[in-house]
Protein backbone atom coordinates (compact mmCIF):
# COMPACT_ATOMS: atom_id res chain seq x y z
CA UNK A 1 0.00 0.00 0.00
CA UNK A 2 1.34 3.13 -1.33
CA UNK A 3 1.47 6.52 1.32
CA UNK A 4 -1.03 8.80 -0.34
CA UNK A 5 1.51 11.65 1.12
CA UNK A 6 4.57 10.36 -1.03
CA UNK A 7 5.00 12.21 -4.31
CA UNK A 8 4.78 8.46 -6.05
CA UNK A 9 1.20 7.41 -5.25
CA UNK A 10 -1.26 8.82 -7.77
CA UNK A 11 -3.75 9.83 -4.93
CA UNK A 12 -1.05 12.37 -4.15
CA UNK A 13 -2.03 14.06 -7.55
CA UNK A 14 -5.28 15.78 -6.85
CA UNK A 15 -5.47 18.24 -9.33
CA UNK A 16 -9.01 17.43 -11.66
CA UNK A 17 -7.24 18.89 -14.38
CA UNK A 18 -4.83 16.50 -15.64
CA UNK A 19 -6.03 14.14 -17.78
CA UNK A 20 -5.04 12.95 -21.44
CA UNK A 21 -7.45 15.00 -23.30
CA UNK A 22 -5.64 18.23 -21.44
CA UNK A 23 -2.14 16.58 -22.22
CA UNK A 24 -2.80 15.86 -25.31
CA UNK A 25 -4.09 19.30 -26.35
CA UNK A 26 -0.61 21.24 -25.28
CA UNK A 27 0.95 18.29 -26.78
CA UNK A 28 -0.50 18.72 -30.29
CA UNK A 29 0.50 22.76 -30.13
CA UNK A 30 4.34 21.85 -28.95
CA UNK A 31 4.29 19.49 -31.86
CA UNK A 32 4.29 21.97 -34.35
CA UNK A 33 5.41 24.79 -32.77
CA UNK A 34 8.65 22.84 -32.04
CA UNK A 35 8.54 21.42 -34.93
CA UNK A 36 9.01 25.17 -36.26
CA UNK A 37 11.21 26.06 -33.87
CA UNK A 38 13.65 23.39 -34.88
CA UNK A 39 13.26 24.49 -38.87
CA UNK A 40 13.90 28.09 -37.97
CA UNK A 41 16.87 27.41 -36.05
CA UNK A 42 18.80 25.08 -38.42
CA UNK A 43 17.88 28.04 -41.08
CA UNK A 44 19.95 30.43 -38.20
CA UNK A 45 22.77 28.25 -38.29
CA UNK A 46 22.65 28.12 -41.48
CA UNK A 47 22.62 31.73 -42.16
CA UNK A 48 26.20 32.16 -40.16
CA UNK A 49 27.66 30.45 -42.97
CA UNK A 50 29.69 27.96 -40.81
CA UNK A 51 31.22 25.82 -43.28
CA UNK A 52 33.58 28.99 -43.61
CA UNK A 53 35.00 27.05 -40.88
CA UNK A 54 38.16 29.00 -40.44
CA UNK A 55 36.37 32.28 -39.22
CA UNK A 56 32.80 31.53 -38.56
CA UNK A 57 32.23 28.48 -37.96
CA UNK A 58 31.44 28.01 -33.61
CA UNK A 59 30.68 24.42 -33.82
CA UNK A 60 33.82 22.45 -34.43
CA UNK A 61 33.18 18.90 -35.55
CA UNK A 62 29.28 19.03 -36.33
CA UNK A 63 30.23 16.07 -39.11
CA UNK A 64 26.92 14.44 -40.10
CA UNK A 65 24.79 17.37 -38.62
CA UNK A 66 25.79 19.76 -40.90
CA UNK A 67 24.48 17.84 -43.75
CA UNK A 68 21.59 20.16 -45.02
CA UNK A 69 24.26 23.72 -44.84
CA UNK A 70 23.88 25.63 -47.66
CA UNK A 71 25.01 28.93 -49.47
CA UNK A 72 23.21 31.30 -47.51
CA UNK A 73 20.68 33.50 -49.97
CA UNK A 74 20.21 37.44 -50.46
CA UNK A 75 16.98 37.15 -51.56
CA UNK A 76 14.65 38.64 -50.36
CA UNK A 77 16.62 40.93 -47.96
CA UNK A 78 14.53 40.38 -45.16
CA UNK A 79 14.64 36.67 -45.27
CA UNK A 80 16.68 36.42 -41.94
CA UNK A 81 14.83 39.34 -40.24
CA UNK A 82 11.89 36.79 -40.89
CA UNK A 83 13.33 33.32 -40.07
CA UNK A 84 14.89 34.72 -36.90
CA UNK A 85 12.14 37.01 -35.94
CA UNK A 86 9.88 33.86 -36.12
CA UNK A 87 12.12 31.58 -34.04
CA UNK A 88 12.63 33.95 -31.29
CA UNK A 89 8.98 35.08 -30.70
CA UNK A 90 8.18 31.74 -30.75
CA UNK A 91 10.21 30.28 -28.71
CA UNK A 92 8.77 32.94 -26.13
CA UNK A 93 5.32 32.40 -26.76
CA UNK A 94 5.56 28.65 -26.36
CA UNK A 95 7.28 28.96 -22.69
CA UNK A 96 3.42 29.01 -21.09
CA UNK A 97 2.48 26.21 -23.22
CA UNK A 98 5.54 23.98 -22.51
CA UNK A 99 5.93 24.34 -18.67
CA UNK A 100 1.78 24.01 -18.71
CA UNK A 101 2.18 20.51 -20.57
CA UNK A 102 5.87 19.42 -17.96
CA UNK A 103 3.13 20.60 -14.69
CA UNK A 104 0.70 17.99 -16.47
CA UNK A 105 2.89 15.13 -17.14
CA UNK A 106 4.65 15.98 -13.47
CA UNK A 107 3.42 12.48 -11.97
CA UNK A 108 5.29 10.17 -14.33
CA UNK A 109 8.57 11.36 -12.85
CA UNK A 110 7.66 9.58 -9.60
CA UNK A 111 5.97 6.87 -11.14
CA UNK A 112 7.58 3.23 -9.08
CA UNK A 113 8.33 1.57 -10.27
CA UNK A 114 11.14 3.29 -12.10
CA UNK A 115 11.58 0.27 -14.94
CA UNK A 116 8.78 -2.29 -14.96
CA UNK A 117 10.97 -3.55 -18.10
CA UNK A 118 13.69 -2.72 -20.81
CA UNK A 119 11.07 -0.78 -22.89
CA UNK A 120 10.09 1.08 -20.15
CA UNK A 121 13.15 1.95 -18.87
CA UNK A 122 14.08 3.38 -22.00
CA UNK A 123 10.90 5.51 -22.72
CA UNK A 124 11.52 6.69 -19.71
CA UNK A 125 15.75 7.34 -20.70
CA UNK A 126 14.19 9.04 -23.75
CA UNK A 127 11.41 11.56 -21.43
CA UNK A 128 14.59 12.55 -19.75
CA UNK A 129 16.46 13.69 -23.01
CA UNK A 130 13.38 15.30 -23.67
CA UNK A 131 12.42 16.96 -20.66
CA UNK A 132 16.10 17.97 -20.19
CA UNK A 133 16.71 18.69 -23.60
CA UNK A 134 13.20 21.27 -23.99
CA UNK A 135 14.73 23.28 -20.56
CA UNK A 136 18.52 23.43 -21.53
CA UNK A 137 17.01 24.69 -25.40
CA UNK A 138 14.79 27.33 -24.23
CA UNK A 139 16.44 28.33 -20.92
CA UNK A 140 19.80 28.99 -23.31
CA UNK A 141 17.70 30.82 -26.22
CA UNK A 142 16.08 33.09 -23.44
CA UNK A 143 19.41 33.74 -21.52
CA UNK A 144 20.32 34.76 -25.21
CA UNK A 145 17.66 36.76 -26.21
CA UNK A 146 18.52 39.02 -23.25
CA UNK A 147 22.24 39.21 -24.00
CA UNK A 148 22.91 37.55 -20.52
CA UNK A 149 26.12 34.97 -21.14
CA UNK A 150 25.81 33.18 -18.04
CA UNK A 151 26.48 29.65 -19.45
CA UNK A 152 29.42 28.29 -19.64
CA UNK A 153 30.89 28.29 -22.79
CA UNK A 154 29.68 29.45 -26.60
CA UNK A 155 26.30 29.75 -26.59
CA UNK A 156 26.52 28.53 -30.51
CA UNK A 157 27.82 25.17 -30.20
CA UNK A 158 25.46 24.52 -26.60
CA UNK A 159 22.26 25.48 -28.57
CA UNK A 160 23.15 23.78 -31.68
CA UNK A 161 23.86 20.52 -29.89
CA UNK A 162 21.52 20.52 -27.66
CA UNK A 163 18.73 20.83 -30.22
CA UNK A 164 19.72 17.94 -32.47
CA UNK A 165 19.37 15.98 -28.77
CA UNK A 166 16.29 17.44 -28.11
CA UNK A 167 14.54 17.12 -31.41
CA UNK A 168 15.46 13.56 -31.62
CA UNK A 169 14.23 12.60 -28.08
CA UNK A 170 11.25 14.79 -29.01
CA UNK A 171 10.66 13.42 -32.53
CA UNK A 172 10.95 9.50 -30.79
CA UNK A 173 8.20 10.82 -28.44
CA UNK A 174 6.05 12.20 -31.29
CA UNK A 175 6.10 9.27 -32.97
CA UNK A 176 4.93 6.85 -30.01
CA UNK A 177 2.44 9.46 -29.05
CA UNK A 178 0.73 11.91 -31.67
CA UNK A 179 -1.47 8.83 -32.60
CA UNK A 180 -2.74 8.40 -29.01
CA UNK A 181 -2.90 12.13 -28.59
CA UNK A 182 -4.93 12.57 -31.48
CA UNK A 183 -7.01 9.71 -30.59
CA UNK A 184 -7.90 11.80 -27.52
CA UNK A 185 -8.57 15.11 -28.91
CA UNK A 186 -11.49 13.35 -30.36
CA UNK A 187 -13.26 13.20 -27.26
CA UNK A 188 -12.85 17.09 -27.07
CA UNK A 189 -16.62 17.41 -25.94
CA UNK A 190 -15.66 15.87 -22.71
CA UNK A 191 -15.47 18.40 -19.97
CA UNK A 192 -14.53 16.29 -17.18
CA UNK A 193 -11.89 13.43 -17.08
CA UNK A 194 -13.44 10.36 -17.11
CA UNK A 195 -11.79 8.36 -14.81
CA UNK A 196 -9.40 6.90 -17.34
CA UNK A 197 -5.75 6.93 -17.99
CA UNK A 198 -2.54 7.18 -15.44
CA UNK A 199 -2.59 11.08 -15.66
CA UNK A 200 -6.09 10.98 -14.12
CA UNK A 201 -6.30 11.44 -9.92
CA UNK A 202 -7.83 8.68 -8.53
CA UNK A 203 -8.91 11.18 -5.15
CA UNK A 204 -9.18 14.82 -6.91
CA UNK A 205 -9.67 17.71 -5.35
CA UNK A 206 -13.03 20.04 -6.49
CA UNK A 207 -12.27 22.23 -9.57
CA UNK A 208 -11.89 25.74 -9.14
CA UNK A 209 -11.40 25.85 -13.06
CA UNK A 210 -12.60 24.00 -16.44
CA UNK A 211 -9.56 22.49 -18.74
CA UNK A 212 -11.11 24.28 -21.11
CA UNK A 213 -10.69 27.61 -18.38
CA UNK A 214 -7.24 26.21 -17.52
CA UNK A 215 -6.31 26.03 -21.50
CA UNK A 216 -7.73 29.72 -22.02
CA UNK A 217 -4.86 31.00 -19.06
CA UNK A 218 -1.91 28.99 -20.86
CA UNK A 219 -3.55 30.65 -24.17
CA UNK A 220 -3.60 34.05 -22.71
CA UNK A 221 0.04 34.06 -21.27
CA UNK A 222 1.39 32.96 -24.79
CA UNK A 223 -0.19 35.55 -26.08
CA UNK A 224 0.72 38.16 -23.90
CA UNK A 225 4.38 37.33 -24.34
CA UNK A 226 3.57 37.64 -27.94
CA UNK A 227 2.40 41.04 -27.80
CA UNK A 228 5.49 42.16 -25.24
CA UNK A 229 8.25 40.16 -27.29
CA UNK A 230 7.10 40.24 -31.68
CA UNK A 231 7.14 43.96 -32.50
CA UNK A 232 11.38 44.01 -32.55
CA UNK A 233 10.82 41.67 -35.52
CA UNK A 234 8.57 44.05 -37.27
CA UNK A 235 7.86 48.05 -38.35
CA UNK A 236 4.97 50.20 -37.07
CA UNK A 237 3.03 50.53 -33.61
CA UNK A 238 3.89 47.01 -32.37
CA UNK A 239 7.24 47.63 -31.70
CA UNK A 240 6.10 50.55 -28.68
CA UNK A 241 4.62 47.01 -27.59
CA UNK A 242 7.75 44.60 -27.38
CA UNK A 243 8.64 45.52 -23.82
CA UNK A 244 10.28 42.02 -23.22
CA UNK A 245 12.48 42.00 -26.54
CA UNK A 246 16.03 43.20 -26.20
CA UNK A 247 16.15 46.69 -27.04
CA UNK A 248 12.44 46.86 -26.66
CA UNK A 249 9.58 49.86 -26.72
CA UNK A 250 10.96 52.96 -28.65
CA UNK A 251 13.61 53.21 -30.89
CA UNK A 252 16.86 55.50 -29.22
CA UNK A 253 17.17 59.12 -29.98
CA UNK A 254 16.49 60.27 -33.01
CA UNK A 255 18.22 61.82 -36.58
CA UNK A 256 19.77 59.62 -39.56
CA UNK A 257 21.92 57.04 -36.63
CA UNK A 258 18.56 56.78 -34.36
CA UNK A 259 18.14 52.86 -34.63
CA UNK A 260 18.73 49.98 -32.70
CA UNK A 261 22.57 48.82 -32.32
CA UNK A 262 23.68 45.88 -30.54
CA UNK A 263 26.85 46.99 -28.97
CA UNK A 264 28.50 50.81 -28.90
CA UNK A 265 31.96 51.41 -29.82
CA UNK A 266 32.97 52.24 -25.90
CA UNK A 267 32.04 48.59 -25.50
CA UNK A 268 34.25 47.27 -28.55
CA UNK A 269 37.08 49.63 -27.55
CA UNK A 270 37.08 51.34 -30.78
CA UNK A 271 38.33 54.79 -29.65
CA UNK A 272 38.12 57.76 -31.37
CA UNK A 273 41.71 58.89 -32.52
CA UNK A 274 42.12 55.53 -34.80
CA UNK A 275 38.78 55.99 -36.56
CA UNK A 276 40.11 59.34 -37.47
CA UNK A 277 41.00 60.31 -41.01
CA UNK A 278 44.77 60.60 -39.84
CA UNK A 279 44.91 57.11 -38.45
CA UNK A 280 42.56 54.46 -39.93
CA UNK A 281 43.11 52.78 -43.35
CA UNK A 282 40.93 50.00 -45.20
CA UNK A 283 43.76 47.50 -46.22
CA UNK A 284 41.89 45.43 -49.04
CA UNK A 285 43.83 42.49 -50.05
CA UNK A 286 43.25 39.66 -52.98
CA UNK A 287 44.75 38.12 -55.53
CA UNK A 288 48.52 36.92 -55.10
CA UNK A 289 48.76 39.36 -52.44
CA UNK A 290 47.57 42.51 -54.19
CA UNK A 291 47.05 44.71 -51.63
CA UNK A 292 45.31 48.38 -51.39
CA UNK A 293 45.75 50.89 -48.60
CA UNK A 294 42.26 53.41 -49.15
CA UNK A 295 41.80 56.47 -46.44
CA UNK A 296 38.32 57.58 -46.33
CA UNK A 297 38.50 60.14 -48.72
CA UNK A 298 39.95 58.19 -50.97
CA UNK A 299 37.06 55.19 -50.65
CA UNK A 300 34.33 58.45 -51.15
CA UNK A 301 36.10 58.76 -54.79
CA UNK A 302 35.03 55.65 -55.59
CA UNK A 303 31.73 54.78 -57.17
CA UNK A 304 29.33 54.72 -55.07
CA UNK A 305 26.37 53.33 -54.98
CA UNK A 306 22.82 53.21 -51.90
CA UNK A 307 20.79 50.33 -50.38
CA UNK A 308 17.75 49.61 -48.47
CA UNK A 309 18.57 46.81 -46.09
CA UNK A 310 17.31 46.57 -42.62
CA UNK A 311 19.61 44.55 -39.68
CA UNK A 312 18.06 41.59 -38.03
CA UNK A 313 20.15 39.97 -35.44
CA UNK A 314 19.88 36.22 -33.29
CA UNK A 315 18.55 37.88 -30.49
CA UNK A 316 15.37 38.31 -33.07
CA UNK A 317 15.35 42.06 -32.82
CA UNK A 318 15.14 43.76 -36.26
CA UNK A 319 15.73 47.65 -37.52
CA UNK A 320 12.81 48.90 -40.34
CA UNK A 321 15.01 49.37 -43.86
CA UNK A 322 17.94 51.99 -43.70
CA UNK A 323 19.32 53.84 -46.35
CA UNK A 324 22.91 52.90 -46.84
CA UNK A 325 25.52 54.22 -49.36
CA UNK A 326 29.30 53.24 -49.82
CA UNK A 327 31.25 51.01 -51.93
CA UNK A 328 29.99 47.59 -53.42
CA UNK A 329 31.75 45.07 -51.72
CA UNK A 330 32.04 42.99 -55.76
CA UNK A 331 33.87 46.61 -56.64
CA UNK A 332 36.61 46.11 -53.60
CA UNK A 333 37.18 42.98 -54.64
CA UNK A 334 37.85 44.01 -58.54
CA UNK A 335 40.46 46.26 -57.15
CA UNK A 336 42.77 43.65 -56.10
CA UNK A 337 42.33 41.05 -59.03
CA UNK A 338 38.73 39.10 -58.75
CA UNK A 339 36.58 40.70 -61.40
CA UNK A 340 34.48 37.19 -60.32
CA UNK A 341 33.36 37.72 -56.45
CA UNK A 342 35.42 34.75 -54.05
CA UNK A 343 34.53 34.69 -50.58
CA UNK A 344 36.19 37.57 -48.35
CA UNK A 345 37.48 37.91 -44.89
CA UNK A 346 36.09 40.70 -42.97
CA UNK A 347 38.54 41.75 -39.71
CA UNK A 348 37.38 44.82 -37.50
CA UNK A 349 38.90 47.51 -35.04
CA UNK A 350 37.11 45.68 -32.51
CA UNK A 351 38.56 44.13 -29.27
CA UNK A 352 35.79 43.09 -27.24
CA UNK A 353 33.29 40.75 -27.82
CA UNK A 354 32.74 38.00 -30.58
CA UNK A 355 32.32 38.07 -34.37
CA UNK A 356 35.40 40.59 -34.55
CA UNK A 357 36.46 38.51 -37.67
CA UNK A 358 33.86 37.64 -39.88
CA UNK A 359 33.12 35.74 -43.44
CA UNK A 360 30.71 36.54 -46.11
CA UNK A 361 30.33 33.97 -49.35
CA UNK A 362 31.38 34.67 -52.71
CA UNK A 363 27.45 34.91 -53.66
CA UNK A 364 27.05 37.48 -50.99
CA UNK A 365 29.62 39.78 -52.21
CA UNK A 366 28.13 39.56 -55.65
CA UNK A 367 25.28 41.02 -54.35
CA UNK A 368 25.04 44.80 -55.69
CA UNK A 369 23.24 45.74 -52.50
CA UNK A 370 26.20 44.13 -50.44
CA UNK A 371 28.02 47.10 -49.60
CA UNK A 372 30.61 48.56 -47.26
CA UNK A 373 28.78 51.58 -46.11
CA UNK A 374 30.53 55.16 -45.47
CA UNK A 375 27.13 56.32 -45.18
CA UNK A 376 23.21 55.77 -43.69
CA UNK A 377 20.26 57.75 -44.17
CA UNK A 378 22.19 60.97 -45.80
CA UNK A 379 25.10 61.13 -43.12
CA UNK A 380 28.40 59.92 -41.90
CA UNK A 381 27.82 56.57 -39.56
CA UNK A 382 27.86 57.35 -36.55
CA UNK A 383 30.93 55.65 -33.92
CA UNK A 384 28.22 52.99 -32.80
CA UNK A 385 26.75 51.80 -35.90
CA UNK A 386 30.54 51.64 -37.40
CA UNK A 387 32.26 55.20 -38.11
CA UNK A 388 34.42 55.23 -40.46
CA UNK A 389 33.59 51.79 -42.64
CA UNK A 390 31.02 49.04 -42.03
CA UNK A 391 29.60 46.09 -44.30
CA UNK A 392 26.04 45.63 -45.01
CA UNK A 393 24.84 42.72 -46.69
CA UNK A 394 21.36 41.54 -47.51
CA UNK A 395 19.88 38.87 -45.44
CA UNK A 396 22.79 38.53 -43.48
CA UNK A 397 22.76 38.47 -39.79
CA UNK A 398 23.92 40.82 -37.79
CA UNK A 399 27.15 40.11 -36.78
CA UNK A 400 28.39 39.53 -40.13
CA UNK A 401 27.85 43.12 -40.98
CA UNK A 402 30.91 43.77 -39.28
CA UNK A 403 31.52 47.50 -38.18
CA UNK A 404 34.45 49.09 -38.01
CA UNK A 405 36.23 47.48 -40.53
CA UNK A 406 39.72 47.61 -40.74
CA UNK A 407 41.04 44.81 -43.36
CA UNK A 408 39.18 42.80 -45.91
CA UNK A 409 40.65 39.54 -47.97
CA UNK A 410 39.46 38.15 -50.57
CA UNK A 411 39.90 34.94 -52.11
CA UNK A 412 39.05 30.88 -51.22
CA UNK A 413 38.24 30.48 -47.54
Amino acid sequence: MRDHRLPSSPAFWRSPLRGPWFTSVLGVVLLVGITVLFVTGLLSYAAYNPDLSSVNDKTPGKGLLGFYLFSWPTHPSWLYRLTQGVHVTLGIALIPVLLAKLWSVVPKLFALPPARSLAHALERLSLLLLVGGALFEFTTGVLNVQLDYIFPGSFYPLHFYGAWVFFAAFLAHAVLKTPLALRNLRHIRDEQPSGEGELVSPNPADPTVSRRGALGVVGGGSLLLLATTAGRSFDGPLRETAVLAPHGGPEPGGGPGGFQINKTAAYAGISPTETGEEAWRLVVTGRDGRSVRLDRPQLLQLALHSSALPIACVEGWSTSDQWWRGVRLRDLAALVGHDDPVDVLVESLQRHGAFRRAALRANQVADPRSLLALFVNGEDLTPDHGYPARVIVPAAPGVLNTKWVARMTFGDL
